[in-house]
C-alpha cells in the first residue's frame, strides 16, 4: 500500500528552512528529503499560494518562510496540502444495494470520520514552533550533531 507522505515532506522541508541561516535552493531542500528539485519547488509554490513560504530568484535567492511559526499549526498545513485522506480504507462500493454492505458501510464510515477528526484536532494542536522546539532538543541532546542540515538517524 503506498502511502502519502505529502504532509512529512512538507513538514520536514519547512523544519529545514526554519533552522537556516538564510533562503535554501530547491536543490537543497531536495537533498534534505533525497528527492527531486522539481517536485521541490511544485510543492512548495501551493504553500507559496498558501502565504506559508517565499521564494526569490537569482544568486542569493531561495525559498524563506513567510509565516510565523508560532501561530502555523500542522492542520493549517495540511489543510494547505488538500487534506489527504488519512487511511487507505475505504468502501468496496459507494452505494451499494446489499443490506450487508450498506450495514459494513454504515459502521465503517462512522468509525473512519470519528478518527480522522480526532486527528485533525490533534493536528490544530500543534504548531510549527512546537515541532521546531522538539528538533532543537533533539539537535542539542544528540552527541554526534555537527550542522542543522545534517540528517541525524539513529543506527542501532
Amino acid at each position: 500500500m503506498k502511502l502519502d507522505s505529502r504532509l512529512s515532506s512538507i513538514l520536514h522541508l519547512l523544519l529545514h528552512m526554519a533552522h537556516s541561516n538564510g533562503p535554501m535552493t530547491s536543490e537543497a531542500l531536495a537533498a534534505c528529503l533525497q528527492g527531486s528539485p522539481v517536485v521541490v519547488r511544485r510543492t512548495l509554490a501551493g504553500l507559496r499560494d498558501a502565504g506559508f513560504v517565499s521564494s526569490e530568484k537569482g544568486h542569493g535567492g531561495g525559498w524563506v518562510l513567510a509565516c510565523n511559526l508560532k501561530t502555523v499549526t500542522l492542520r493549517d498545513v495540511y489543510d494547505a496540502v488538500g487534506a489527504p485522506s488519512v487511511f487507505a480504507m475505504g468502501h468496496r462500493s459507494e452505494k451499494p444495494d446489499c443490506l450487508v454492505e450498506q450495514a459494513v458501510n454504515e459502521a465503517l464510515s462512522g468509525a473512519l470520520q470519528e478518527a480522522q477528526a480526532l486527528l485533525v484536532q490533534r493536528l490544530g494542536r500543534v504548531t510549527l514552533a512546537d515541532l521546531a522546539a522538539d528538533f532543537s532538543r533533539r539537535f542539542a541532546e544528540h552527541p554526534h550533531a555537527r550542522n542543522h542540515h545534517e540528517h541525524l538517524h539513529h543506527n542501532p
